[in-house]
């Protein structure tokens, strides 16, 4: 092993500080020092690392001899010897010597033997995979100008387990059900039988919204895009408006007959999906429950979602069905039925207008994408198992699925290509819940197992490691009420 050359009291020192029998090269500068005599044979260098190439072996390299002409010609000969040994090797048809002459004895025919062919001189003992930049015949301290060879990305490594879990006591193992989802304002709503839980990542800090009662259960839960409102959806068919700020419910509205089991915010604009097959529009800011009635699945709504536009709404059902609406219409303006299973998992990308992803339950197991805008299927992937949920990453082209049956697994996408970038195990239920944290980098997933698990998934905007806003005292496992 090689000794280290720095001085571990000076790191700045050079490897000659450390020493003592190289010669100081600035005494050998000094007029009248007699305590060192050159030979006059030696060529003398001076401390401007000038090479001098007057007992260079050019054949040793294949590099032709300069020849007697303009500096010109000189650097482009060497430039086209240097690039041909870099690109076919330094052995190729070329005559070189397995030792390098004597200095005395000088370049002739017979102190030159022919070389076996794909013969280095420098051979490693094990092949390596090289990089980009070792194919160029440039250092990287010696570039040319202009010449800036682009570094290779390494891959990114996402930790295999989860740096937080909260116990989660009667979160239900359904498939149908949407009961957890995380704020803008970093705080986590998470329905827990007939109550409503907040968690402020922050602080750590647990809540109690609200309590329906024994006669009522919650089916789910969503926050308005901004501020700090609410929608609770009952097992009764009825949808409240909470203002988290103040813990006080603003509004109840009605209009389903069965149990509302998908939310979606578009502004002011909040829709609803039902087990009675139907999406109701409402618009917080009128008095009526509702303002239209989107009509079209065949069995029970259980995925809904907007686009980041606002333009669409992607609704999924129990009857193997994906739809897409507009602002203006009562009925879907495309209809996809290639998913042979429920489709509740659902999500828009913010990186491309108009891609959508959708994945299927158990009897599909696949996602898939469309491109809205030409109605067109674009690819599918088959994930090996029920695919629960979906959430693209805003920060990197990419997204997460997590799934139930048989594997119970997470699942970090990179798209086009749909590469697995990490696969992570915990839960020991399926991954039926989902949320984002509002940096990007954080998701939450609950599971029958009654657990959150948190995980760190997704770099930050910048690819900078930087914390999340969660705070330190939450790290660990805690109770979420």
């Amino acid at each position: 092993m090689e000794n280290s050359s720095v001085n571990p009291q000076n790191p700045l020192s050079s490897s000659s500080d450390l020493n003592p029998k190289t010669p100081s090269r600035t005494n050998q500068l000094i007029p009248g020092f007699n305590s060192y005599h050159p030979s006059p044979s030696r060529t003398i260098y001076s401390d401007r690392f000038i090479p001098s190439r007057s007992s260079s072996n050019f054949a040793l390299f294949d590099l032709p001899l300069p020849p007697q002409s303009s500096s010109s010609e000189d650097s482009t000969n060497a430039y086209t010897a240097l690039l041909r040994s870099a690109l076919f090797g330094a052995d190729c048809g070329s005559v070189v010597p397995p030792v390098t002459p004597d200095k005395s004895s000088g370049l002739n025919a017979r102190n030159l033997q022919i070389c076996r062919p794909n013969c280095n001189i420098f051979r490693y003992k094990t092949e390596t995979r090289q990089s980009l930049q070792s194919l160029s015949p440039f250092g990287f301290e010696d570039q040319l100008p202009g010449f800036s060879p682009s570094p290779v990305k390494a891959n990114r490594k996402v930790p295999r387990s989860p740096f937080k879990v909260l116990d989660a006591p009667a979160l239900q193992d359904d498939f149908y059900l949407n009961l957890v989802d995380w704020s803008s304002h970093n705080v986590l709503a998470v329905g827990l039988g007939s109550c409503v839980y907040l968690w402020h990542a922050s602080s750590s800090k647990v809540v109690k919204l609200c309590d329906l009662g024994i006669d009522d259960s919650v089916s789910s839960v969503g926050w308005a895009q901004r501020g700090t409102h609410l929608a609770v959806g009952t097992s009764n068919g009825k949808v409240q408006l909470w203002d988290s700020s103040r813990c006080k419910r603003i509004r109840t509205m009605e209009g389903h007959r069965l149990r509302v089991g998908a939310l979606a915010w578009s502004s002011s604009m909040l829709s609803s999906g039902s087990r009675d097959k139907s999406i109701l529009q409402r618009d917080i800011r009128a008095q009526e429950d509702f303002v239209s009635k989107l009509s079209g699945h065949k069995s029970e709504v259980c995925g809904l979602k907007w686009s980041y536009d606002n333009r669409e709404l992607a609704s999924g059902g129990n009857d193997n069905r994906l739809f897409v609406w507009n602002n203006h219409s009562t009925q879907p303006v495309l209809k996809y039925c290639e998913h042979t299973a429920a489709v509740k998992a659902i999500a828009w990308s913010p990186h491309l207008h108009g891609l959508l992803a959708s994945g299927g339950g158990t009897a599909d197991r696949c996602i898939r994408f469309w491109n809205t805008t030409t109605n067109t299927h674009l690819s599918c992937m088959d994930t090996g198992s029920q695919v629960c949920n979906l959430v693209w990453s805003k920060n990197v082209n990419e997204l997460v699925s997590t799934h139930g049956y048989s594997q119970n697994q997470i699942i970090v996408w990179r798209y086009p290509t749909m590469s697995k970038i990490a696969t992570l195990t915990g839960h020991t239920y399926r991954v039926l819940y989902l949320a984002i944290s509002p940096d990007g980098q954080t998701i939450v997933t609950g599971a029958g197992d009654e657990t959150l698990r948190f995980w760190n998934v997704f770099p930050s905007p910048k690819s900078k490691n930087t914390e999340t806003e969660i705070g330190a005292s939450s790290f660990g496992r805690t109770q979420i009420r």
